[in-house]
């Protein structure tokens, strides 16, 4: 299924839709990047790629606006990759298929890719059509953000000319972004050992949560499937005996995981209370979140006896701490901006590998000492359980600037454009502008977008008339910017 032609704005909606068929989750990126090199080449453009895949894209100053100064738009080329339960779909391989209804594009079962698609179709449409006025452009399309803002850390910019940057990758129209949180990913793990023991098979499954992004949905007092899934198992552990098979939940740090699933041995002449027992626990999780995720489901499903390579029972006991005791979501919030999160962590991947069992945590805060506080909360966790923490992939916060001539062009603009004020706003999510601050020390940069909901869902979906009417927005900016 594919967008109807009248949809507008055009230029921008077939680029999006252009994009959407080319696989571009993190990490598989270089395809996209390809395309995206030749597109700009192709329309006469200065266009180079890094080894990170980085593209960055030189557009001539059009007639009149030779001697303004450089803009730079910015967006980041990757994709988060979630599907909806049931849906036979592989990332690396399959075209989003996109549709519209009622006005919002939406894939169908998986993440649409808006988040960023959105900021390197507008810098497409903008290449493709010759009769814009502007000033000099230089476009920077990175990877990796979505997994640490890897492509924006490896981003050599020291022939970047611009001092002016607008990103765009927030997800509310009307909304100026100028500062963001800082943040890093920590993967704890937990070394194991496997023995051979016998038992029946259980399983318990947390399903049906709406996740959503660990830094725009996180003070929405979702659940974390990884974290209610250590619960109940830790609180089992108290009363039965249980030996780990495998532990499973969450695809990405930065999302919060809707769905989780454990396998363990239990002890035959147990088997019927432990199930009893976590059905209760189940229903009395369903109240604590009757209102935040009245989706929540817990299934606990057994087998016949078997032998199994488990992990011991002491061993399996730390496992289940280790999930359960580990911080997660809204830590601190902040005493100077009514409503922002200040610091918070996301237990977004819980897995079982050969060796060892792993939780990856995406942390943010807005400020530095916090986040280095939550890091080692997380390191000294591990310790005492016989494992360890690793942090990487770390970006400084991006702080407000008091004086902006880009902040308030946008502003004028927008009030020109709507008649209405643009909402000055401080985001927990993280953005890629506090790297590029620190690499230029006197850039101007702002952050925009339009009305992107569930990013990091399959629900994911994003307005057609807010497209059009940012990429009004834009065009106007750069007209202004003489």
């Amino acid at each position: 299924m594919s967008l109807s032609p009248d949809l507008e704005p055009r230029a921008v909606l077939a680029a999006f839709e252009a994009i959407g068929s080319i696989p571009h989750g993190s990490g598989n990126t270089k395809a996209l990047s390809d395309y995206i090199l030749n597109y700009a080449l192709e329309r006469g453009c200065e266009a180079r790629q890094d080894e990170a895949n980085n593209v960055i894209i030189v557009k001539p100053a059009s007639t009149g606006y030779e001697d303004a100064p450089t803009v730079i738009l910015q967006g980041h080329i990757d994709m988060v990759c979630e599907k909806a339960p049931g849906v036979d779909f592989d990332f690396r391989r399959d075209p989003i298929l996109m549709t519209e209804e009622d006005g919002w594009i939406h894939a169908r079962g998986t993440t649409l890719g808006a988040d960023d698609g959105i900021a390197a179709a507008i810098c497409m449409a903008i290449l493709d059509d010759p009769s814009l006025p502007h000033p000099r452009l230089e476009m920077i399309l990175t990877t990796d953000e979505e997994v640490g803002l890897d492509g924006a850390d490896a981003l050599d910019m020291s022939d970047i000319r611009g001092r002016r940057l607008i990103n765009i990758d927030s997800e509310e129209e009307g909304t100026i972004t100028v500062s963001c949180a800082g943040g890093a990913r920590v993967e704890c793990s937990l070394p194991y050992a496997r023995v051979s023991a016998e038992g029946i098979p259980v399983t318990i499954s947390v399903s049906g949560l709406l996740g959503g992004h660990s830094g725009m949905e996180i003070d929405k007092g979702r659940a974390s499937a990884n974290f209610l899934l250590g619960r109940i198992l830790l609180n089992l552990s108290r009363s039965f005996s249980l030996r780990l098979i495998s532990a499973e939940g969450g695809t990405n740090d930065n999302a919060i995981a809707r769905s989780a699933s454990a396998t363990f041995l239990a002890n035959p002449a147990q088997t019927q209370d432990l199930m009893r027992a976590a059905r209760s626990f189940g229903d009395s999780l369903s109240k604590e979140y009757r209102t935040a995720d009245p989706g929540l489901t817990l299934t606990v499903e057994s087998g016949n006896i078997e032998s199994a390579l488990v992990l011991p029972a002491d061993t399996s006991r730390k496992v289940f701490e280790m999930i359960a005791l580990a911080p997660q979501g809204i830590q601190e919030m902040s005493m100077d901006i009514s409503g922002l999160v200040q610091t918070s962590l996301n237990m977004g991947i819980l897995r079982t590998d050969e060796d060892s069992v792993k939780l990856i945590f995406a942390v943010r805060s807005s400020v530095a000492t916090q986040k280095e506080m939550l890091i080692e909360r997380l390191q000294v966790l591990m310790e005492r359980l016989g494992g360890c923490a690793r942090a990487y992939s770390a970006y400084p916060a991006w702080e407000f600037r008091k004086d902006s001539d880009l902040r308030n062009l946008l502003m004028e603009t927008y009030k020109d454009l709507t008649g209405k004020d643009a909402v000055i706003f401080a985001t927990h999510g993280g953005l890629e502008c506090g790297l590029f601050c620190g690499k230029i020390p006197d850039l101007d940069c702002v952050s925009i977008g339009p009305d992107i909901m569930g990013a990091h869902t399959p629900q994911e979906k994003v307005s057609v008339e807010s497209v059009r009417r940012t990429w009004e927005f834009v065009l106007e900016v750069l007209r202004r910017s003489r």
